[in-house]
């Protein structure tokens, strides 16, 4: 039976989610299990385990081959593919986050801020040293490494300069998003017709060589019978034989909604399955835009169905006419199914991550951690999470060059774009007057911290003649951690 209390939690948890999420987590705390932490914290944990077993299948087994691919077929060099394919689909969630916060009532433009910074700084420190641990020693391209570390660099210095002035002129915030427009264009300027640039057009031939025969010329990750073959504690071998029960599951999952690219793993069940389902998990992540019962006519004219379902009958339509005339593979790679794939695992990691954000968030409710202190480590974490699979999942595929020119792309992708977006719609709206940002000190911490791993990146990989060193990671590690005390201090004391 539940309390008043737990009724009125109950009544008002969905509301708090943020991003939406799939799953009511607060609900199955306080109404499902009654409140009773000592059932809540293991089937919570559970599902986290599940979310992001979820996230990094869908990073390294369809996001990975997607986005080489890509680069491959479209002859992008690594820098290229990294400030287009990467940031759009890291970076394309924060920025309507971005978005949503700004736009938010008292409060929650400083949050949006918040979220923006910490992200950068988890994957410009966090994560860039993940990624060193896991591929270094590696070289990267002297020229765009420096240019893309630096652009990121001055685009930090110059909000950090803004967000010190305490306002934003509307100018300004045109500013930001045509600093990333000016960014993407010079990558492209360069990486054209350079050595580096030949090189993945040569890589693109070879692949257009051999995708007939079913195989690809890209590293995938290594898969569950490799890892099954390493030794591991006790501990992690019985948390991985656990998660191994979902393997079959999460697999079926992701073949039902992201298309293979190679003809020689093409199934005439699973492609109908595809064009099914993919065109209503893309209208599920626009239902914050358009509700997914938004009332249509559709062949009857005096009848108004929900939009969902006009959907799922063409979608429906097209998949049986595919299944009952469609009989043969292509001979060759398909380069809208590549685009779709690429679409899809955007969707995933996307989802999964929101769905891993708001369990996380509901877990540090639960163990009665203080908001300041959940904003600053769990949330930040869980914004980033994405980012941290999908770049992980690149160094371990062997493309360590991508990986970390994405970790840089992409945060520059949200800031500029993303939070850009957002200060351009709000110093609009405030025309010719300026756009008052709300101070705060973590605000300025994060800031620090962020030109700190940036400057200390630059200065140390071109010491090292452009390869990134084992050690560095360690040190990069070592520098988030001092930014997650130091923060979490800060949020204490301010309460």
């Amino acid at each position: 039976m539940a309390t008043p209390g737990s009724t009125t939690t109950c009544a008002i948890s969905s509301a708090l989610a943020h991003p939406p999420a799939v799953l009511d987590y607060a609900a199955v705390h306080s109404c499902l299990l009654g409140g009773d932490a000592r059932l809540s914290l293991p089937l919570l944990t559970l599902l986290l385990l599940l979310h992001f077993r979820l996230l990094a299948a869908a990073a390294s087994a369809r996001f990975t081959p997607a986005v080489s691919r890509l680069a491959a077929r479209l002859r992008l060099s690594p820098s290229m593919a990294a400030v287009t394919l990467l940031a759009l689909g890291n970076g394309a969630p924060d920025a309507f986050a971005s978005a949503a916060a700004l736009g938010g009532p008292r409060g929650m433009p400083r949050a949006g801020l918040a979220a923006i910074l910490s992200a950068g700084a988890f994957v410009s420190a966090f994560v860039v040293g993940a990624v060193a641990l896991i591929a270094a020693p590696f070289a990267v391209p002297p020229a765009s490494f420096a240019r893309d570390v630096f652009f990121y660099l001055v685009a930090a210095s110059g909000l950090f300069y803004v967000y010190l002035s305490a306002e934003i002129f509307l100018w300004q915030a045109v500013g930001l998003v045509l600093f990333y427009a000016f960014f993407v264009g010079l990558v492209f300027y360069m990486d054209l017709g350079s050595a580096e640039g030949k090189a993945v057009s040569a890589a693109a031939a070879e692949l257009e060589m051999v995708s007939g025969s079913g195989r690809v010329a890209v590293d995938l990750p290594i898969t569950v019978e490799d890892r099954r073959q390493q030794r591991h504690p006790a501990f992690c071998a019985l948390l991985w034989k656990v998660t191994e029960v979902w393997e079959w599951p999460i697999a079926f999952v992701l073949k039902l909604t992201i298309p293979s690219t190679l003809p020689s793993e093409w199934s005439k069940v699973y492609i109908s399955a595809n064009i099914c389902l993919c065109p209503l998990l893309v209208l599920y992540s626009f239902s914050s835009f358009i509700p997914l019962d938004t009332r249509i006519v559709f062949l009857l004219p005096q009848i108004r169905f929900p939009l969902w379902s006009v959907v799922l009958f063409a979608s429906f339509c097209l998949a049986l006419s595919h299944y009952l005339f469609e009989k043969e593979a292509p001979e060759t790679e398909n380069i809208a199914s590549t685009i779709i794939s690429f679409i899809m695992s955007v969707f995933w990691i996307s989802t999964m991550a929101g769905e891993l954000l708001n369990c996380l968030a509901a877990i540090g409710v639960i163990m009665d951690f203080p908001p300041a202190i959940l904003g600053m480590t769990v949330l930040a974490w869980g914004n980033s999470v994405g980012d941290l699979v999908a770049d992980v999942a690149l160094a371990k595929a062997g493309q360590p060059t991508i990986a970390i020119a994405g970790c840089f792309a992409g945060p520059m992708f949200n800031m500029l774009v993303g939070l850009g977006t957002a200060l351009v719609v709000q110093t609009a709206r405030v025309y010719p007057r300026a756009f008052v940002l709300e101070f705060h000190v973590g605000i300025v911490v994060a800031f620090v911290f962020l030109l700190l791993s940036l400057m200390g990146t630059l200065l140390v990989v071109t010491w090292a003649r452009f390869r990134v060193p084992r050690f560095w990671g360690y040190c990069l590690m070592g520098i988030y951690i001092l930014f997650t005390i130091v923060s979490i201090a800060i949020a204490s004391s301010s309460g």
